[in-house]
């Protein structure tokens, strides 16, 4: 005979509590969100690359701990910091390139080219040089900071400080092939750059060197000498600042732009802006026009004038009215006398 089963009844309890389908009793895992710095990561790589970087590392070694959403996101960040990072150093260093380019064009341009301003048509300006007054510092601190061109003949600097300004004259002696050219600088005037010329010449800084620039225009007719590589980019390898004619002058004087009258017989310094006077020196054969801005200092004698006056009757080598002379100068020394 067959026993039938017997009726169900109520569940049992489960020995250890209800059963959990998930195991453990833990639950479900709670829902995940998305990363914040995954976010911030990927804001910062278009704002600011290197924290989107950061940021895009922080958040991977956060979203592995938590499991939070994102890893897409701060990949994206990292990728796109880097990459505009780098971008960003390029074009950094193409515009230092750019700009060392264009500076070292001016700087060539401005060394190919000392001393003198473009020739202007037209008759020479009325005003000459201005009178000289004194100024309270003069010859107080003489300074030849070193230049970033190195020296185009070893030289020492002359001695910084206080330069008296006795004797008020120098006399000196251009000895070159063509002749003598007797000097009379101007140490009451422009104790600096007598201080440096004279320095130069007991060197023997300019034996041996060429004039290797003759202008002879309407408005500027000039000898230029005092280079030793010959090629007026030369200096000493310092440089030092303006006196007499400029020291006359307010530095924001609009007559600083303005040309006057430099009058035949008259020494004075190249340079190529302010500030940059070397060795490189002019002799003025005939009045000529340039703004206040080439120190004055010293004159030539008549017997100088003269030889002058040869070797700009030859004329440019050329033919134009700038540029090396025909008959080539060779200065064989700088005497003291």
């Amino acid at each position: 005979m067959t026993v039938p089963p017997p009726a169900p009844g109520p569940p049992q309890p489960y020995p250890y509590g209800d059963p959990q389908p998930y195991g453990y009793g833990y639950g479900p895992p709670p829902p995940t969100g998305t990363n914040g710095l995954a976010i911030a990561s990927l804001i910062f790589a278009f704002l600011f690359a290197p924290l989107g970087i950061l940021f895009g590392h922080l958040s991977l070694a956060q979203i592995k701990r938590t499991g939070e959403q994102g890893h897409g996101l701060a990949l994206a960040g990292l990728i796109l910091g880097y990459v505009l990072t780098a971008l960003g150093i390029l074009f950094l260093v193409a515009t230092i390139v750019v700009a060392s380019l264009a500076i070292q064009a001016v700087d060539d341009y401005r060394a190919q080219n000392p001393g003198f301003p473009g020739t202007t048509a037209g008759p020479l300006p009325q005003n000459g040089l201005p009178p000289f007054k004194p100024p309270a510092t003069l010859g107080s601190n003489c300074q030849y900071p070193a230049t970033t061109e190195a020296a185009s003949r070893p030289s020492r600097p002359p001695r910084t400080g206080r330069v008296p300004t006795t004797p008020p004259v120098v006399d000196a002696t251009l000895v070159t092939d063509s002749g003598a050219i007797g000097l009379r600088l101007d140490n009451a005037k422009s104790p600096c750059t007598v201080n440096s010329f004279v320095s130069l010449a007991q060197q023997g800084y300019f034996d041996g060197t060429t004039c290797h620039r003759l202008t002879t225009s309407e408005s500027l007719r000039v000898l230029q000498c005092g280079d030793p590589s010959g090629t007026g980019s030369g200096g000493p390898g310092y440089r030092f600042p303006n006196e007499y004619p400029t020291n006359q002058y307010r530095m924001t004087d609009p007559a600083l732009q303005q040309p006057v009258r430099y009058p035949r017989g008259t020494l004075a310094m190249a340079n190529s802006g302010p500030g940059t006077n070397g060795s490189q020196f002019f002799v003025v054969y005939e009045d000529s026009a340039m703004p206040p801005t080439y120190a004055v200092f010293g004159t030539v004698d008549e017997t100088g004038l003269a030889v002058v006056d040869r070797i700009a009757a030859d004329g440019v080598e050329d033919g134009s009215d700038d540029g090396a002379p025909k008959s080539a100068v060779t200065v064989e020394s700088v005497r003291l006398d």
